[in-house]
């Protein structure tokens, strides 16, 4: 994984995020996986930018979301390309549900639990405050403690 300081070509969301830093700089992110080293090695490299910085990216899919997520460092942006979507929120424990169809978005709060549902073949763009990001397995019941994404403070 590594930041490019220039992208001459088009590139495709789905494969290469961009990361909007300090500076209104943006850097594609060569090489991203959702491995846990790899995600480590992205937050070290953009560990400057602090709670300001974010990445986008698109995601295809089709069916219900394997995991909740939080954002604890930033809103996330959602918008819906194709498709259908359905964004359920973790609120005070109970489920707050946002149904979004092309061009429709939706912000999920800093720190809100969060999962996202696909209802048939969806795309979906979002800009999201990266920094101790939190991930834990869906079940039948929402999140209650955190089992995270490493922010930089704990990237090797």
């Amino acid at each position: 994984m590594r930041l490019l300081n220039h992208a001459r070509n088009a590139m495709d969301l789905r494969t290469t995020p961009v990361h909007l830093g300090l500076g209104s700089r943006a850097k594609p992110v060569e090489g991203f996986t959702w491995d846990p080293q790899v995600l480590q090695a992205y937050s070290a490299a953009v560990a400057a930018d602090g709670a300001e910085g974010r990445m986008v990216m698109m995601f295809d899919g089709d069916g219900p979301g394997d995991h909740w997520e939080s954002h604890p460092a930033g809103d996330e942006l959602v918008v819906c390309l194709s498709g259908s979507v359905t964004v359920t929120r973790d609120v005070d424990g109970q489920p707050d549900r946002v149904h979004l169809g092309p061009g429709e978005a939706t912000i999920n709060p800093a720190g809100v639990w969060h999962v996202v549902d696909m209802e048939g073949p969806t795309s979906i763009l979002s800009i999201t405050a990266t920094l101790g990001t939190d991930h834990r397995p869906r079940t039948d019941t929402p999140p209650t403690e955190r089992v995270g994404t490493p922010g930089p403070e704990q990237a090797p």
